[in-house]
């Protein structure tokens, strides 16, 4: 493997307020603006607030994991560094850090184009013409063992937006990262500013009886309604992600130890509390039955748009959808910042390939690593927005949550004495219920089996070409090196 200091250090700039602002634009980003609709028709009424409740509280459950691990190894890669010494850095955990980079190669460029299309969406809003459609079309090939695959394929005039809108994110973080926070909280006042109009305007023309006027059996605790909180839960889980994403950026985040946990809880707290209000404030104002019956049609990515026409007039919905596009936008910077340096960290390893591992020589970022992911984000522009979350979701938590939980767990067990800034609260209970929260949205939702085909896929990829890749290193697991010795990272 290279040794670290062959190569140009990260520079350590970010501070606690841009390490939260940057955690808070990842989250918020278009889920909010374009989910409502999907989450009450999921679960069939005003109880969808239930959705947002258990994700916040599973986020919380979760983000303890990450700040734990954060904290202990500040280094940049988040999942990468953590797979890799919970499991054991030249044996199981080989493997399992491999496995995080490859699924990153999907995952991550599937959350950076949710967001671009999202700006799509809204920018169509404004400008109808850019929803005229070429080419739609569903491939269906099938997979022996696994069935038939489904790939929705859409390319109008927003695709060309969504496209442009990777290249510009792209072009402003193609600089040093002290400058890059100050552009993130630039960007979190436009954020805030969009979602606390919402809340306002909803807010001042609220009907408590529109809100809450649940239909009857609302919260019986039928097949129905567990299938129905669980694909809400998957459409939450992705509104809320993001809190982490401080994490990725270890190397690059001043006194760590302590500021990884507190901007990844401060961000969690402080969106979820956004979000159960503003959720509540739409209900109020527009009825349920009308969110319900939009989930079928686009005009469900236009809620926000929706309320402040029909509250202000047309020109509130212009100026919404405007600043829908600039917090969209927002998470698009932010998500493409923080997963550019985790193929930078596996090529440090030697565990990727080599020319992620380049630093720019005079503005200390990984550029060759940036420039890949941008790449992939545009060729994701051209699937369907609803497809790339369902896909995502599914993914990140079969391939890297779940894993990494219990990777805690095992490392808690075997290494005791390793030094932990900060300790999880209620130590295992938490990480438990986390993983609980995981399981429960992979399978009990309808048609479930869809998107974990594309996990089972993507997972017998990945270890063919790492015991291919082993094989031919003489690596384990086809030698005898010893286990690895975790020691504690140091900061640098």
């Amino acid at each position: 493997m290279n040794s670290p200091s062959q190569h140009p250090q990260l520079a350590r700039e970010i501070g606690l307020r841009e390490a939260t602002a940057l955690n808070m634009i990842d989250m918020i980003g278009v889920g909010p603006f374009v989910t409502i609709p999907v989450i009450v028709s999921a679960m069939g009424g005003p109880q969808a607030m239930l959705g947002w409740i258990l994700g916040a509280f599973f986020a919380v459950c979760d983000g303890l994991v990450w700040s734990e691990l954060g904290a202990s190894m500040p280094q940049a890669g988040g999942s990468y560094q953590y797979l890799k010494e919970s499991y054991g850095a030249r044996t199981l955990g080989q493997l399992m850090s491999f496995m995080f980079v490859w699924q990153l190669t999907f995952s991550a460029p599937l959350s950076i184009a949710s967001g671009a299309l999202g700006v799509a969406q809204y920018a169509t809003y404004i400008w109808p013409p850019l929803g005229h459609v070429y080419l739609e079309r569903v491939f269906s090939p099938v997979v022996p063992l696994l069935g038939k695959f489904e790939i929705r394929l859409l390319i109008n005039n927003g695709t060309i937006v969504a496209v442009g809108c990777c290249a510009l994110a792209v072009f402003l973080l193609y600089r040093r990262i002290g400058i890059i926070g100050k552009l993130s909280r630039l960007l979190w006042v436009g954020v805030i500013a969009a979602v606390l109009w919402v809340i306002f305007a909803g807010l001042t023309h609220f009907s408590a009886a529109r809100a809450f006027s649940f239909p009857p059996g609302a919260f019986h605790l039928s097949h129905g309604f567990l299938l129905g909180l669980g694909s809400g839960m998957l459409v939450a889980y992705y509104d809320y992600w993001g809190y982490y994403n401080v994490c990725f950026l270890g190397g690059e985040i001043r006194q760590p130890e302590r500021n990884i946990p507190r901007a990844v809880i401060y961000s969690i707290l402080l969106v979820g509390v956004l979000y159960l209000v503003m959720n509540i404030s739409i209900l109020g104002v527009l009825p349920w039955q009308e969110l319900r019956q939009a989930a079928g049609t686009e005009n469900r990515f236009y809620v926000a748009a929706t309320l402040m026409q029909r509250v202000y007039g047309a020109w509130a919905g212009k100026t919404i959808a405007v600043m829908v596009i600039w917090t969209a936008f927002a998470s698009v910077f932010s998500l493409m910042l923080g997963y550019s340096r985790v193929p930078y960290a596996a090529a440090l390893d030697g565990n990727y390939f080599r020319v992620f591992g380049r630093i720019h020589p005079q503005r200390q970022f990984p550029h060759i690593s940036l420039l890949a992911l941008g790449t992939l984000a545009v060729a994701f522009c051209f699937l369907r927005l609803v497809d790339v979350i369902a896909a995502l979701v599914v993914i990140r938590i079969s391939m890297q949550f779940v894993l990494q939980i219990i990777g805690l767990l095992w490392l808690r067990s075997r290494r005791p004495d390793l030094p932990r800034p900060f300790r999880m609260q209620l130590y295992p209970i938490p990480a438990l219920l986390a993983i609980i929260g995981f399981v429960y949205v992979l399978f009990m939702r309808k048609e479930w089996m869809r998107e974990v085909r594309y996990v089972i896929a993507i997972v017998i990829a990945g270890l063919v070409i790492f015991f291919i890749r082993s094989w031919r290193r003489k690596e384990w697991p086809f030698s005898s090196h010893p286990a690895h010795e975790i020691v504690g990272a140091p900061v640098q």
